[in-house]
């Protein structure tokens, strides 16, 4: 691999292990002002909508049908499924240990990346027995048993977009940074129909923290997170693509330590490590692999 791609995957990689590990507490202060829906689905849909109209007015073409029915199924999958599960969950659960749920998405994905016929190493089925044990340890933790609605989205939620990010090197999509652009667009119109059709509203004009952490992940979490995390599902095996998995907790549980005053239990950091250490055989699977 030449230097200039390697640079780039890593650079995409430090994004979203910095950016979207970040997103939790942004999500926690936009919950503040907004419902969860609205949040989730207003944030792509206006970020796909501007990268669309810069990139027309930058000569992209348009995407054909099978295109743009690709980037839909994408976007269906990781922005709704998985974006809109996770910001319901966080309605009841801390910011770190929605990020530990979500830290299963390697598990799932090396799992869903069989029926494509990219089957694990022994490395990675090491890991997979590590992840599910966690995950077992996860759900006796406290505010997961207490709030089984919060459990239950973030399995919907990890399983999308698990299943999403398999099928995505698998379907036809637009080139380049159109493909962001179409998924975040179909992915926030799904999100924005759900949030109509569940009569969300709000009563109140949002806060100005509230709208800062909108703009913050409509900005970084979205338009810069997401691209990267495309970018990688295009060029690397998806075990590594969703390794960010393993780093995103860490920094979801610092900042919400010290900024909104959050604290993870003895099961939590259990079953912390216990997860970290499977997706951490998973990514040593797919270097070796």
């Amino acid at each position: 691999m030449k230097d200039g791609p390697k640079l780039k995957i890593i650079l995409a990689l430090l994004a979203v292990y910095l950016i979207w590990g970040s997103t939790y507490l942004a999500v926690r202060i936009g919950l503040t002002g907004f419902p969860p829906f609205l949040l989730a689905g207003i944030r792509p849909l206006l970020a796909g909508l501007g990268l669309y109209i810069f990139l027309r007015m930058k000569g992209y073409p348009l995407p054909d049908k099978a295109q743009w029915t690709g980037g839909a199924l994408v976007g269906a999958f990781l922005i709704a499924g998985g974006g809109g599960g996770v910001t319901f969950a966080q309605q009841w659960v801390s910011s770190g240990i929605a990020a530990l749920g979500v830290a299963t998405t390697p598990l799932w994905t090396v799992l869903f990346s069989s029926i494509w016929k990219r089957h694990p190493s022994r490395l990675e089925t090491a890991g997979l027995a590590f992840g599910f044990v966690g995950m077992a340890l996860l759900n006796l933790e406290g505010e997961m048993r207490a709030n089984p609605a919060s459990a239950a989205a973030l399995l919907i939620a990890v399983i999308s977009w698990s299943f999403g990010s398999a099928w995505s090197r698998h379907l036809k999509l637009p080139a380049g940074m159109m493909a962001v652009a179409v998924e975040m667009i179909s992915g926030g119109l799904v999100l924005s129909v759900m949030s109509c059709i569940l009569g969300e509203r709000m009563d109140v004009l949002p806060s100005l923290p509230s709208i800062a952490a909108l703009l913050y992940l409509m900005f970084f979490g979205s338009l810069v997170g997401f691209s990267a995390y495309m970018y990688l599902l295009g060029r690397v095996r998806p075990a590594l693509a969703t390794s960010y998995a393993y780093v995103n907790p860490l920094i979801a549980v610092l900042l919400g330590v010290f900024f909104a005053g959050e604290h993870i239990t003895a099961i939590g950091t259990i079953a912390m490590f216990v997860i970290l250490s499977g997706v951490a055989l998973i990514a040593m699977g797919h270097r070796k692999g």
